[in-house]
């Protein structure tokens, strides 16, 4: 379906709000979720009501979505309508109208130092894949020691070019949400990680990250040597990205850093979605006093 309304709402998302790609794709398979929950009976955006939202969140909440999934389905479409109201001349949004579900409260999940330590020697103890390049163990062993050491997104890490890396500051130069840059501090262990990486790899320019074919590397392949080093190792649940950025922020809170200088480093835009950290920190300091105290 072509629908001249969402065609403008993400032109204007991707030119005037510089959204990336992930964002729009999110808003839409939002914006196509509602449609498809339409089954046929949708005919205009404009013509939606807020009993249509209402029913829409009922129909997700007994599907059993999660609130969080829900509660970002339904930030899509008040983006849209919210445009639609501003630059396309509709009247008022009906989803504004529509009581969403409090956020599940959930602290992130948190690799102990000792299970951070294990995961990063694991690229270079492992025998080689003679079907591999020799050099993928050690740019393997140099994305894991970057996410660790800096707290990087995902999104971060895949677009970085090796003029960002600054050996002599040792520091990266990281485009974040909103095409906001930042400076990231990178420890000497990843440093020389990167910097063997790059010895042994040939990369000279261009991509940081180099795939198999020497092709910017992907998600997926990230993904995948995740699951591969998970596989090796005595840590009890799946690993990704995330929680080594959840990692790196708790493990610097635990040692005493400010709040505000780990807001810069993860480059949030809001202190309150670094605040969740200090509860993690808080939750770790009660179970170590419960287990150690002895009237606790």
């Amino acid at each position: 379906m072509t629908d001249p309304d969402e065609n403008a709402f993400f032109d204007f998302m991707a030119t005037e709000r510089s959204a990336s790609p992930r964002t729009l794709a999110n808003y839409r398979d939002a914006l196509a979720s509602y449609r498809t929950w339409r089954d046929g009976g949708f005919s205009s955006w404009r013509e939606a009501t807020a009993d249509d939202f209402r029913d829409y969140l009922f129909a997700l909440m007994k599907q059993g979505f999660k609130r969080a999934t829900i509660r970002l389905r339904f930030a899509a479409l008040r983006s849209f309508f919210k445009y639609l109201v501003l630059r396309r001349g509709l009247g008022r949004s009906p989803v504004a109208e529509v009581q969403l579900p409090k956020p599940e409260r959930s602290l992130p999940v948190v690799l102990t130092i000792a299970q951070i330590n294990e995961l990063l020697g694991i690229p270079l103890l492992l025998p080689a894949d003679k079907k591999s390049p020799p050099w993928l163990p050690v740019r393997d062993a140099a994305i894991l020691e970057l996410f660790y050491s800096s707290g990087l997104r995902i999104s971060e890490l895949l677009s970085l070019d090796v003029k960002d890396v600054d050996f002599i500051g040792d520091t990266v130069r990281v485009t974040g949400k909103g095409s906001k840059e930042r400076i990231v501090p990178v420890g000497g262990p990843a440093v020389s990680a990167i910097q063997r990486y790059r010895q042994e790899a040939a990369v000279t320019s261009g991509p940081l990250f180099l795939s198999k074919r020497r092709t910017r590397i992907t998600q997926q392949a990230v993904d995948q040597l995740l699951k591969k080093y998970l596989k090796h190792s005595g840590i009890p649940f799946a690993i990704s990205p995330h929680k080594l950025r959840h990692s790196f922020a708790t493990h610097l809170l635990d040692a005493g850093a400010d709040l505000r200088s780990v807001q810069a480093l993860l480059g949030h835009a809001s202190l309150s979605t670094t605040q969740i950290y200090t509860h993690v920190t808080k939750e770790r300091l009660k179970k170590a006093y419960d287990d150690a105290h002895p009237r606790a």
